[in-house]
């Protein structure tokens, strides 16, 4: 597997997003001023793109991952896993000393297995349950 960081969005991560998030999960506001200053991580199988994720700095020392996704076919092999694995090694040579995401409610307990605690109440997001989340370095 190989990982691929970008200044800018690539089309390989707006297609993974726009199947996850638009086509599968039926949200429509996907894109946003964020991704013009995140930094973009692709996972990339024999040239394939399979994951993706956004980094992005929120304060001094603390960054925020967003935008998890990992193609339908390919999910249940750790994928999700090895991309924010990834995403904490570039955070951690950053000087990043904890990490917040938004995290689906129904995958809640996937980031709880990746280090991450709640943090605060339950929200919507396009009539879709969320928590913040937080992971210290």
């Amino acid at each position: 597997m190989e990982f691929k960081f970008y200044g800018h969005l690539p089309n390989e991560a707006k297609e993974i997003r726009y199947e996850v998030f638009c086509k599968e999960q039926g949200f429509i506001n996907e894109f946003d001023e964020k991704d013009e200053v995140a930094t973009h991580l692709v996972a990339f199988e024999n040239g394939t793109p399979i994951a993706t994720c956004r980094i992005f700095k929120a304060e001094k020392e603390s960054y925020f991952i967003g935008r998890v996704a990992v193609v339908k076919n390919l999910r249940g092999k750790n994928l999700g896993a090895r991309i924010l694995e990834e995403a904490e090694h570039y955070i951690r040579n950053q000087g990043g000393k904890e990490i917040l995401i938004s995290a689906q409610t129904r995958v809640e307990e996937f980031y709880k297995k990746q280090g991450f605690a709640p943090l605060g109440e339950v929200y919507f997001d396009e009539d879709c349950p969320h928590i913040q989340m937080i992971k210290t370095l």
